[in-house]
């Protein structure tokens, strides 16, 4: 018998909340988005140029990934009319969103590590960043020595802070670890002088910096802290929602389109104000392009 849409996602509901197997689990969002003809994918606001807004629409390198897999959904669906809605989180809702089901599968700049993989799953990496810090030209800041004694900011639920902590004990640093709500916070106690250095993923300090109001009093400096892959967060163990982003992600691998894609947002002009980023391909991506991983660290 041919059951309602209501009664399909009520039931979907009811598997998750009794915990059923991985593959019950497995066909719930699947269920879910042919349910109520909708898919919800999660966004960030401010971590140009992988994921952000311009004039209020998300844009970015992993939103046009991302915007991919959701083609592909509606084939595998074969709903074409299927609707694409997005939702803004940030470092600290990302995963209780998706946890709660209000979205489908978060496109941002979260790293898939072996710590959040006991949470969500992450589809192949379509991405590897390398942590690094951004400073105020002049500031003779150089390396991770020079920062003892200052405020070092990073954005709250990021990995980044852990490098600096591994880096204050290593070192015996006497430093004060403050925090922005968003990386644009963040970068605002930067730029105001509440912080000596901001610490994060290089291609998000970039971004940062290329559409602040003064690009040539910021400078990314310092080693490499750690390198860090970037997946498509998507609920843990659903391995048929899984299968479908993977085979997007290696398929822009293998086709080049996500050189293609590179091209666009870190070696072009990029909205909201044309600057070029001209950011040469990182070692650690150039690794992850030669063999595509859903591997976390």
């Amino acid at each position: 018998m041919k059951r309602s849409s209501k009664a399909v996602l009520t039931s979907t509901l009811m598997l998750c909340m009794m915990g059923g197997a991985s593959q019950v689990q497995a066909a719930d969002t699947l269920a879910k988005i042919k349910a109520t003809g909708k898919i919800v994918i999660g966004h960030r606001e401010s971590s140009d140029p992988i994921s952000y807004v311009v004039a209020g629409k998300p844009v970015g390198y992993a939103i046009d990934i991302c915007n991919n897999v959701a083609n592909e959904i509606k084939k595998e669906l074969k709903m074409p009319n299927l609707k694409v809605e997005y939702k803004a989180v940030t470092s600290s809702t990302r995963i209780p969103e998706l946890l709660a089901g209000n979205i489908d599968m978060e496109c941002g700049t979260t790293t898939n590590s072996l710590q959040r993989q006991q949470q969500v799953s992450f589809s192949t990496n379509y991405y590897a960043t390398e942590v690094r810090m951004a400073v105020k030209s002049g500031s003779n800041i150089k390396r991770i020595g020079d920062l003892n004694g200052k405020a070092i900011v990073t954005t709250q639920g990021t990995t980044s802070d852990k490098y600096i902590k591994m880096n204050e004990k290593g070192q015996s640093l006497n430093v004060q670890n403050v925090y922005g709500k968003d990386h644009a916070d963040s970068f605002s106690m930067l730029a105001s002088g509440r912080a000596a250095a901001f610490v994060m993923d290089d291609n998000i300090l970039a971004g940062l910096i290329a559409k602040s109001s003064n690009p040539k009093s910021f400078a990314i400096v310092g080693p490499v802290l750690s390198s860090e892959p970037y997946g498509i967060m998507l609920p843990k163990g659903d391995a048929k929602f899984k299968a479908v982003a993977d085979r997007v992600v290696i398929g822009m691998w293998k086709s080049g389109q996500m050189d293609k894609l590179y091209k666009k947002w870190f070696q072009s002009p990029i909205p909201p104000k044309n600057v070029n980023l001209n950011m040469a391909s990182s070692t650690s991506l150039k690794k992850l392009k030669a063999r595509p991983t859903d591997a976390g660290i």
